[in-house]
């Protein structure tokens, strides 16, 4: 079936994007994952990627022209599938002589207007005229595949204002909230509270009291069972509790299921074959899967009384010790999800390779302790650390680059990514134009960034655009440890605890303080001499730290 591809909301102030470049054209070849476009919104340039595999059928937006959010602008499918449905179903204008595959010598569609007898294929206009708003799930983060709604604020019957916010939805970086944007009654729930939603999947509605959905929800592009219905069905589970999974599949191949349900089995290892569903028609949901327990195994065989009594005495001489096997699984966090993914596509796409050096703290430790009775707040380590690889990266541009395939990009200024660490995982906040900022300002910006993804209050706009990345781990008493690069960066400095060591100084051995960098170097970008002169500079910056106020 043909998958309708819209311009997504990629920020919370976005009204519509401009198609600043696409990677592909009709005829082509994709896979999900793959970037299709560069899309140019309010606040950043930023990949638009395709989440079905299949071939480009339609391209409906021209490079350089913006399209409202939610609008059509492609169409996946199987190669020569008649993809003019599900275009006349969204109401989308016919594609042009040159957005068409070559074989495909149609006749223009009729306008907009007279596709409103379709079945089920209500528009935008028709919409508009109901007062009618769809909400779907919106691209909260550029790395976003779908969110997982952490909590409903609303529901079914309740009234709407445009500024009130529906839900809060855990994306892989950080729960954030979605509004409505519309005015009205809030007339269906999409998704159950706990479940994924893919984003542009449709995620509630809202209109006049008493409108009648069934023409939208018809479409079937709500991704999971409404969360209104479920005291409805809890009174056919009472009644009919011999639904099982074998009837769900009653004149058909596959289990119904809710794609939670599907995945929360899949992680346990739980045949959904043995579960009774719950739901309306034996449809399977969370709660089955969680209340699910296997039937019993057979109890073992007494043992015989042909057992010769040697081995009984040597059997009963044995001490048994009994334990249980014990284990705890949860699902993986959109956050874990996306770290796992972005980081093994690093170490396993970029050739890495590592320089460790030793740096003198005596003259930093020093400096602080002077700094600190003047500075405005208390000035860590760390951003004197971040204050140095600042300026060492402005005398090494080379380090302060990017990887792009077919180009590598030198930028001119600054940005560097401070990785915090979160109870879900890992978030880098960004620090802009970090060598034109003094050490209290980096400090005190450093303390916000890292108070607020603790709380979940991180925006994209504070994660994104790093030209590098520092990660300190000398606050847990880690020596040394290397870092995996943090895409599109081409470098990330691993920070190390500072030691107190015998060093030698002036032919004598003296206590010293000691702490050990590691730099992880994308190998298509930077060079060992390259990468070992960065140090070099960074080294000398740290040990006479008066440099840093230059």
């Amino acid at each position: 079936m043909a998958e309708i591809v819209r311009m997504p909301k990629m920020s919370d102030t976005m009204t519509e994007g401009v198609m600043a470049k696409w990677h592909k054209k009709v005829g082509d070849k994709v896979k999900s994952g793959d970037v299709m476009a560069e899309v140019e919104t309010d606040k950043a340039t930023m990949d638009l990627e395709s989440y079905w595999d299949g071939t480009v059928l339609y391209i409906g937006v021209e490079e350089g022209k913006a399209v409202p959010v939610d609008a059509v602008i492609a169409v996946i499918g199987k190669e020569g599938e008649d993809y003019k449905a599900a275009l006349d179903a969204e109401g989308a204008a016919a594609p042009s002589a040159e957005a068409k595959p070559a074989t495909d010598a149609a006749p223009a569609e009729k306008p907009a207007e007279d596709k409103k007898e379709t079945p089920a294929g209500i528009t935008d206009a028709d919409l508009e005229k109901m007062g009618v708003t769809v909400v779907r799930m919106p691209l909260l983060s550029d790395t976003m595949t779908e969110g997982v709604i952490a909590e409903w604020h609303k529901k079914v019957g309740d009234k709407i204002k445009n500024d009130d916010i529906l839900a809060d939805v855990e994306t892989d970086k950080a729960t954030m909230e979605v509004m409505g944007y519309a005015d009205g009654t809030l007339l269906h729930i999409g998704v159950e509270k706990g479940a994924a939603a893919k984003v542009n999947g449709i995620i509630a509605i809202v209109g006049p009291e008493g409108t009648d959905i069934s023409g939208i929800l018809a479409q079937g592009d709500a991704p999971a069972k409404p969360a209104a219905d479920k005291k409805a069905d809890a009174p056919v589970a009472e009644s009919a509790p011999s639904v099982t999974a074998e009837a769900a599949t009653e004149g058909s191949d596959r289990v119904k299921a809710s794609p939670l349900a599907k995945r929360i089995a899949k992680d346990k290892g739980i045949d959904l074959a043995q579960v009774a569903g719950s739901a309306d028609g034996g449809r399977i949901i969370k709660k089955d899967i969680e209340n699910f327990k296997p039937a019993a195994a057979a109890p073992a065989p007494a043992e015989t009384t042909s057992a010769a009594p040697a081995e009984k005495q040597a059997q009963v001489s044995i001490p048994q010790f009994i334990g249980e096997e014990k284990y705890t699984e949860k699902p993986v966090t959109q956050m874990r999800k996306v770290i796992a993914k972005r980081l093994s596509e690093s170490l396993f796409t970029a050739p890495h390779f590592y320089l460790t050096m030793a740096i003198d703290m005596d003259g930093a430790i020093a400096a602080r302790t002077k700094i600190n009775e003047y500075a405005p707040v208390k000035i860590s380590f760390n951003d004197m650390v971040l204050k140095a690889v600042a300026i060492a990266l402005k005398q090494h541009p080379n380090v302060n680059s990017s990887w792009l395939g077919d180009k590598i990009r030198y930028n001119e200024h600054v940005n560097i990514g401070v990785a915090v660490a979160v109870e879900d995982g890992l978030l880098v906040p960004v620090v802009r134009f970090a060598d034109g900022k003094s050490l209290s300002h980096i400090s005190a910006e450093v303390k916000d960034f890292a108070q607020r993804a603790k709380a979940k209050k991180l925006q994209p706009a504070d994660w994104e655009g790093s030209t590098f990345t520092i990660s300190n781990l000398g606050m847990f008493g880690i020596d040394e440890f290397t870092a995996i690069i943090n895409p599109p960066d081409a470098c990330i400095l691993a920070i190390g605890g500072i030691s107190q060591v015998p060093v030698v100084k002036n032919g004598a051995v003296v206590p010293g303080n000691v702490m050990k960098v590691t730099l992880s170097c994308d190998h298509r970008v930077v060079d060992g001499a390259t990468g070992s002169a960065f140090l070099q500079t960074l080294k000398a910056l740290l040990e006479e730290p008066v440099r840093l106020l230059v």
